[in-house]
């Protein structure tokens, strides 16, 4: 069947839904700089981003002044077992929208 190959390639690059490849030892600074964010504030909360044709799945953990950061995770479920674990809410960013405070705050880091 001509023309096969090529759908063939894409589907065996494909590792699950939204899922990526992530360096282990990129993935662990990661992850040590997520729970230091998280210890070092309070009132944390995980918005999960799920992938588009231009950026990865990633999380954005958003503290209760709205201080936030984003990195990428292997995968939108990643993300929320990342939450789970941490017994921290996680919402859908493309669902629930990001919080007032994070707006907030992003207007007081520009003055």
């Amino acid at each position: 069947m001509a023309g096969r190959g090529w759908w063939q390639r894409l589907l065996r690059g494909r590792r699950g839904r939204g899922e990526i490849r992530i360096d282990k030892d990129e993935l662990a600074a990661t992850v040590a700089y997520l729970d230091d964010f998280i210890a070092t504030r309070h009132g944390v909360e995980v918005w999960v981003e799920s992938p588009t044709n231009f950026n990865r799945p990633s999380i954005v953990v958003i503290a209760h002044d709205g201080e936030w950061t984003r990195r990428v995770v292997p995968s939108p479920r990643y993300g929320h077992e990342f939450a789970r674990e941490r017994r921290l809410a996680s919402y859908d960013a493309g669902v629930v929208a990001y919080p007032q405070r994070m707006r907030d705050w992003n207007r007081r880091s520009k003055d």
